[in-house]
């Protein structure tokens, strides 16, 4: 049963009701954005490849998983960065950072630029907003 009216607590007012937001004030500088390995979103390693040893990102082409680590340690710079280049282009952002560092990507960039296609502009705005905030290629 409901008490009276008079016997109730006052109850508080509503910041929605009184004019105020339920939201956190805005923000005048975006956030840093960069990724240390604990927030990345790795696929996991049984996912990486089909039941023959094929990357999932490799799909236009016969490679394993071990074949595909062993080019990119290739000599050949130019080798590296179209390997590298078609790793960014087809794999998850995230599963790029488990086969090379932000550092190699950097030694490459000027000879894979030409092989991100279309993720070209995602991958300069990200290491782009990395080295704004001050953070080094590792």
């Amino acid at each position: 049963m409901r008490s009276p009216p008079s016997s109730r607590s006052p109850r508080p007012a509503s910041p929605l009701r009184s004019g105020a937001s339920s939201h956190p004030p805005a923000r005048s500088v975006l956030p840093p954005v960069w990724y240390p390995l604990l927030v990345l979103s790795y696929t996991p390693t049984e996912r990486l490849a089909d039941a023959q040893g094929r990357p999932y990102f490799l799909w236009d082409c016969d490679l394993t998983l071990s074949q595909f680590r062993d080019r990119l340690a290739d000599p050949d710079p130019e080798v590296r960065a179209y390997l590298v280049g078609k790793l960014m282009r087809q794999a998850k952002p995230d599963d790029v950072f488990l086969f090379v560092r932000p550092r190699e990507i950097r030694e490459l960039w000027p000879r894979l630029t030409r092989y991100l296609g279309r993720t070209r502009e995602f991958w300069s705005w990200l290491f782009e907003t990395w080295e704004s905030q001050g953070h080094v290629w590792r």
